[in-house]
């Protein structure tokens, strides 16, 4: 079973024991994270597409650490100009270990009775 989420507006795949790397999360290593935003749900059998959410399903996570990315380099420059720019990023992440993909059965609303008059 895998379900894709939506984490910080980025789409990852979730499988129990996957670790995935994520934009950095403002949790405490260790914590538990529970992801609702689940878009699809896939269990061997059948694929639940959300609108724009699965409703029921959930992800839970642990945080496992942070840490930062290496270095990219961004170098502008003109020519003939003289204009020559470098600078350096380094993006924050943080490490996830998926536990569990769960799915409930949503119960079907109740319909309204029409009354007789």
């Amino acid at each position: 079973m895998y379900a894709i989420v939506n984490i910080s507006g980025k789409q990852f795949k979730a499988e129990k024991g996957s670790k995935l790397c994520v934009p950095k999360l403002s949790l405490e290593e260790g914590k538990k994270i529970v992801l609702d935003d689940v878009l699809m749900v896939h269990d061997g059998k059948s694929t639940n597409f959300g609108n724009p959410k699965v409703a029921g399903a959930k992800v839970t996570a642990t945080v496992i650490d942070h840490g930062r990315e290496r270095k990219i380099l961004v170098y502008k420059k003109k020519r003939r100009k003289g204009y020559a720019r470098k600078n350096g990023h380094r993006q924050w992440y943080t490490n996830l270990e998926v536990q569990n993909v769960q799915i409930t059965k949503a119960k079907p609303a109740a319909k309204p009775k029409k009354e007789d008059k």
